[in-house]
């Protein structure tokens, strides 16, 4: 079986080197990597290959710093290409990016068969770019392939057992990562060292939701000030395009900005905060595997398990109540001994599936 699988962002990377490991244990399988070049800084992408031992893409398009419609027009254009050039039997697509629905929509205009790792994710908030994508490409996907019981759920609720397409609960492959970079992420990194800080809580500030819109932007940033002043000191790995946005609106972060990190570097900030802040999504599933509550920064999560299990908390754009939820979680000790995505298998399951249906 020859899979073609389409990757291009930071938590793309960290999922394709657990299943890309899992692969490459079966003889009759061939992988061939796609890098859409949609992260583009060196710490961003580059060392991610270097780090997790990815192996290096055979095509990498190069493709970044655009609009959506530009860069997934780019993409679609570019990965269809490449699938006349190999003919693959599936794509493999991960997530929730512009690089996953253009992976999916070209192969399947050629009839190749489309899995979609991490299917059924649902926000239900249609003005996230990322909802769109996911949804498209569920719709389209031969193979969905399914973190949680949750997202099975989801795609039942819209219909799916009336598609002629195949819904497997897999566990996550997220957690077979964290399970095998946590053994390495200690001797691999230093971060922790360099900061210098005896106590912090990690944040992240990326998403599209909260960095175009001036207004949400202003009082997350007026929170994380006062927290870091007031309560405890706040890390930010600063993403590229948050820190073009904080410029553009002369809004001033006072909290310790570092540069975008690695795997092992990011694993050892979150082993060893007091806390995490984030809008992103998988930084949400990653303090719960290193057993760190979590304050998210948006108003929906598709990780809805961590919620119900009281280890995440939603707090909007709310300045006053993202204060309060960290002084709340801050001092809350919470159970993580639940198993909420699978027994760190999923990179396994999500291979003997496929080779079953072939």
């Amino acid at each position: 079986m020859k899979i073609l699988t389409v990757i291009g962002a930071r938590p793309q990377f960290v999922k394709a080197a657990a299943l890309s490991r899992a692969f490459s244990e079966y003889d009759n399988i061939e992988e061939v990597i796609v890098h859409t070049g949609q992260h583009f800084d060196k710490n961003m992408s580059g060392i991610f290959f270097e780090e997790m031992e990815i192996p290096k893409p055979k095509y990498n398009l190069e493709i970044n710093n655009l609009d959506h419609g530009a860069m997934t027009g780019r993409m679609l254009e570019g990965i269809e290409r490449i699938l006349i050039e190999e003919s693959p039997d599936v794509l493999l697509v991960y997530g929730d990016t512009n690089s996953t629905i253009a992976g999916a929509l070209a192969a399947k205009k050629l009839h190749i068969k489309v899995a979609h790792v991490e299917a059924g994710l649902r926000s239900f908030n249609m003005k996230m770019p990322e909802e769109v994508n996911r949804i498209l490409t569920d719709r389209i996907s031969d193979f969905l392939l399914c973190p949680t019981t949750t997202a099975i759920n989801n795609l039942q609720l819209e219909g799916f057992d009336n598609i002629d397409c195949k819904i497997e609960k897999t566990g996550d492959v997220m957690q077979d990562a964290a399970n095998f970079y946590a053994l390495k992420s200690e001797e691999k990194s230093s971060i922790v060292g360099e900061i210098g800080l005896g106590k912090y809580i990690l944040t992240t500030l990326h998403r599209a939701e909260n960095t175009d819109d001036e207004s949400r932007l202003t009082r997350i940033v007026e929170a994380l000030n006062e927290i870091h002043s007031n309560i405890c000191p706040i890390v930010l790995p600063l993403h590229p395009r948050t820190k073009t946005k904080l410029e553009a609106l002369d809004i001033k972060l006072k909290v310790k900005l570092i540069n975008p990190v690695g795997y092992f570097d990011m694993i050892e900030l979150i082993k060893n905060s007091e806390l995490v802040m984030t809008d992103s999504g998988g930084l949400q599933k990653e303090a719960f595997f290193f057993a760190k509550n979590c304050v998210t920064m948006r108003d929906q999560t598709e990780w809805v398990e961590l919620i119900e299990a009281n280890v995440n908390v939603l707090v909007g754009a709310n300045k006053q109540l993202i204060i309060e939820q960290v002084e709340v979680m801050l001092n809350t000790d919470s159970d993580f001994s639940l198993n909420l995505y699978g027994n760190g298998q999923a990179s396994e399951n999500i291979v003997k599936f496929l080779l079953d249906n072939f």
